[in-house]
């Protein structure tokens, strides 16, 4: 590769190569000089050595009232593209985030009753089963009408659950419900593995509620590798519950 093949490559054009290599051969040199050297006139010449200049690729200096023009150290240049080079580098995860090519998860968040019914709304967009941990008491008791509108509507569409939950009077009672609820709930004992956040893992999502005293609190975190994570560890929770005796 010749030296103006180079500089071509590291963003200047043919003719500000040609310039930029005629200055370096020359030394301090007025445009003049350097246009001759470059074979190219002398106005186009002064106006690629102030582009140059304003690119730190050419200095400047007034002798005898004569602007002359030298070319940058290209080992200071070096220093420059390397400089340059590594502050991009340390953008780089923030213009791939602006991109879409992210590996940060994508996370929403939402407050109250209504809130949370629009994170529930989103499970139902899913083309997995659901996976669920749920005390089934604590949703029915915020939500009255959780049965008839939210599980319905997701047996309308088909969309199957695995849920574990806590053995109490209404994990029972969805456990007798499952054949028509399109799902299979297994219960654990509450004393020993009692939970009060609802999660449900679906597509690469996983929606988490938060039951709290006063209020509820929900948010959907959108990504690949959480979701087949937190899918995995639903898989030995899953075997695990099937194994456990809720006498």
């Amino acid at each position: 590769m010749t030296l103006k093949e180079t500089l071509i490559n590291i963003g200047l054009n043919e003719k500000e190569a040609a310039v930029y290599l005629a200055a370096l051969e020359l030394g301090g040199s007025p445009a003049s000089e350097i246009a001759s050297k470059a074979k190219l006139n002398r106005v186009s010449t002064y106006d690629i050595l102030e582009k140059l200049h304003a690119r730190t690729f050419i200095t400047t200096q007034t002798h005898n009232k004569i602007k002359l023009f030298s070319a940058k150290d290209p080992d200071l240049i070096r220093t420059d593209l390397r400089k340059k080079y590594i502050d991009f580098k340390s953008v780089l995860p923030d213009l791939r985030r602006m991109h879409g090519k992210t590996t940060h998860p994508r996370v929403r968040y939402y407050e109250g009753l209504q809130g949370i019914k629009k994170v529930y709304k989103d499970s139902l967009t899913a083309k997995t089963d659901i996976l669920n941990y749920a005390d089934s008491k604590l949703i029915r008791q915020f939500w009255p009408n959780y049965d008839a509108e939210y599980v319905a509507e997701r047996v309308k569409r088909k969309i199957y659950l695995r849920g574990i939950a806590p053995k109490d009077s209404y994990g029972e009672a969805s456990v007798a419900a499952d054949k028509k609820s399109h799902r299979e709930i297994r219960l654990i004992k509450p004393d020993k593995f009692g939970f009060s956040n609802e999660i449900n893992i679906y597509d690469d999502k996983v929606a988490i509620i938060s039951f709290g005293r006063n209020e509820i609190i929900g948010m959907i975190i959108e990504s690949p590798e959480i979701a087949e994570t937190q899918r995995a560890i639903f898989m030995m929770a899953w075997q695990f519950a099937g194994t456990q005796a809720c006498d």
